[in-house]
C-alpha cells in the first residue's frame, strides 16, 4: 500500500471515528464535555490530528473537533476566548512574542514536533558558489526572520552582530560578502515566490503546504541544534485555566509517544521530527 494511500485510509477513519462520536446524544451536555475543539493549521498540525490523534482519543471517549486555519493570528485570538479549547500550529519564540505584544497570557502545555527551516533553490541551485547580487526572500514577522538569517549565517553567507541573535534582521548584518539582496515577505508568500528569487528560506509547513520536503533543501537547520529545540519547537497552547483540563492532557500524551514518532517518520520523513 503506498504511504499516499495509507494516509487517506487512516484520514478517513479518522474523521468517520470524529462524526461517529459527534452523532451520539444528539449534542448534549454530556457530549460537550467529552469533545476537545482544536484550532490548528492545516499541513502538518490539522493532518496529525486528524489522522493519527482523533482516533486514540476516540478510543478515550474523546471526540476531537478540528478547525483549520491558515493564519497566525486567529487561533490564538480564539483561544483566548474561548471559541476553541488549544490549538497547535506556532512554535514557543512565536508563542512568547505574541504574548508580549498582546499583553496575553497563553501557555504552553506540551512541545510536540518541529520542523527544520529550509534554504530550497528558485533561480539558482548552488548555494555554495551564489552569485555576488543575488536575491533570497525571507519571512517578515519578527519569529521567523531571525532564525532564517541565522541559518544563512551558517552556511557562511553572511555575519550578524553579536547581540542579533533570534531577532535579527536584515539591518543586523555587519558583513554581506556577495552583496545578497534580502526581500523580505510573508511567510505563507515564499513558496509562490521561490521561481522569482534565487533562494528562499521557507518555514517548514509552508514548505509541506506547498509539495517540498527538506530533500528539496539545499540547507537546512539542525535537528541537534538546542536553539531549535528550545525556541521553535511546535507546542499545545492554551490559557492558564485550562492548563490541567484532562482532554488537553490526553492530547499531549498521545503526541508525545514512540508510535507518534514513527507515524512522523514514515509520514513526513525529515521535515517534520519529534520535539521530546
Amino acid at each position: 500500500m503506498t504511504s499516499i494511500t495509507r494516509r487517506s485510509l487512516l484520514s478517513a477513519t479518522a474523521l468517520l471515528a470524529v462524526s461517529s462520536l459527534a452523532a451520539c446524544g444528539g449534542g448534549s451536555s454530556e457530549d460537550d464535555a467529552s469533545t476537545l475543539t482544536v484550532a490548528a493549521s492545516p499541513s502538518p498540525h490539522a493532518e496529525i490530528l486528524s489522522e493519527f490523534a482523533a482516533p486514540l482519543l476516540a478510543e478515550q471517549g474523546i471526540t476531537l473537533e478540528v478547525k483549520d486555519y491558515t493564519d497566525y493570528i486567529l487561533p490564538n485570538q480564539d483561544t483566548t476566548s474561548g471559541e476553541v479549547d488549544c490549538n497547535y500550529f506556532q512554535h514557543l519564540n512565536y508563542l512568547n512574542n505574541y504574548n508580549e505584544e498582546n499583553g496575553t497570557d497563553l501557555v504552553s502545555v506540551g512541545k510536540i514536533h518541529f520542523e527544520p527551516m529550509g534554504v530550497f533553490a528558485g533561480k539558482s541551485s548552488d548555494l555554495a558558489a551564489i552569485a555576488d547580487g543575488a536575491t533570497i526572500t525571507i519571512p517578515n514577522d519578527a519569529t521567523n526572520e531571525g532564525r532564517a538569517l541565522l541559518l544563512l549565517q551558517e552556511q557562511g553567507l553572511i555575519t550578524l552582530s553579536d547581540d542579533a541573535g533570534i531577532t535579527a534582521t536584515p539591518n543586523d548584518i555587519v558583513d554581506n560578502p556577495h552583496n545578497i539582496d534580502f526581500i523580505e515577505q510573508e511567510a505563507a508568500m515564499l513558496p509562490s515566490t521561490l521561481a522569482d528569487a534565487d533562494f528562499s528560506v521557507i518555514n517548514g509547513n509552508y514548505a509541506i503546504d506547498a509539495g517540498l520536503t527538506l530533500a528539496d533543501a539545499v540547507a537546512q537547520e539542525s535537528a541537534d541544534s538546542d536553539v531549535i529545540r528550545n525556541e521553535y519547537a511546535n507546542v499545545i497552547v492554551t490559557t492558564p485555566d485550562k492548563a490541567e483540563d484532562e482532554k488537553i492532557a490526553a492530547l499531549v500524551a498521545v503526541l508525545t509517544t514512540d508510535d507518534f514518532k514513527a507515524y512522523l517518520e514514515e509520514t513526513f520523513g525529515d521535515s517534520v521530527q519529534a520535539a521530546f
